[in-house]
């Protein structure tokens, strides 16, 4: 039931609400805390919170085998290694030329991975990590701002003090949503004609784009694509590309009061 009717915003809050009536009968009880049942009810999930920040090193977690792998295609590019990297050409050019292998080389190199994987596999139950719950550089105040009330029951000093904190976390937050917004007004620009010469010079560049997409092979331009990406840094100009240089069109921050 619940993935065929899901629980809306409305029903999960009354839930919530019956099951926090639940654990403050539970809680008289001396052998429950109500702290670990409302936990586990996510209490207070819509509240800002200091220890929630162990969010990023989970997400960073999540996502530290893409860096990774794209760290390695890095070296691979500044042909750090000469070896690996005509070993990546020699694959690369295989993959263009039987597209056929690049799901099953895929597949095959997850599995591999598992296979190396089960040398290190936890044998034991997963135990409490404090630097994900960001534990071990707590500051006291985060601790007495995690256990106070709603609402606060603090001084309006220490109140002012923990509020221009987190104004700080989301000026941080709202710069790097405004930088992604720029750059998708920057895409929505090349066609919109608010530079009339950057919008004309990539009308341009698509045609001559369709045209030669249409008249060479994909995978001649796959390859040629791929060797350019890959090309020994000695070809390489120590400043931003002319493609990179020409994304510089207007954005709508100066529109903003």
């Amino acid at each position: 039931m619940h993935y065929v009717r899901p629980l809306t915003m409305s029903q999960l809050e009354m839930l919530r609400h019956q099951v926090n009536i639940v654990a403050a009968r539970l809680s008289m009880s001396p052998l429950l805390e109500r702290k670990s049942l409302s936990t586990y009810n996510r209490r207070h999930s819509h509240l800002w919170s200091m220890g929630e920040q162990g969010k990023h090193f989970r997400l960073m977690s999540v996502f530290n085998g893409l860096f990774s792998v794209g760290k390695w295609f890095g070296e691979v590019c500044m042909w750090k290694n000469w070896i690996t990297t005509v070993l990546v050409h020699i694959l690369y050019v295989m993959l263009v030329c039987f597209p056929e292998l690049i799901l099953p080389t895929v597949f095959l190199y997850m599995f591999l991975i598992g296979l190396w994987n089960y040398r290190f596999r936890e044998k034991y139950p997963p135990h409490m990590n404090t630097r994900i719950s960001c534990a071990d550089a707590v500051h006291p105040d985060e601790l007495d701002e995690e256990f106070d009330t709603f609402p606060t029951s603090k001084s309006a000093e220490l109140v002012r003090y923990r509020y221009d904190r987190l104004r700080i976390v989301a000026g941080k937050f709202q710069t790097v949503l405004g930088d992604v917004a720029s750059q998708g007004e920057r895409v929505q620009a090349l066609l919109s004609w608010r530079d009339p010469r950057a919008t004309t010079i990539f009308v341009i560049f698509c045609l001559f784009a369709a045209v030669v997409l249409y008249s060479t092979p994909l995978k001649a331009l796959a390859a040629i694509a791929g060797f350019y990406v890959m090309r020994h840094p000695r070809f390489r100009h120590k400043l931003p590309s002319a493609p990179l240089n020409f994304f510089r069109l207007p954005t709508r921050t100066d529109s903003l009061l």
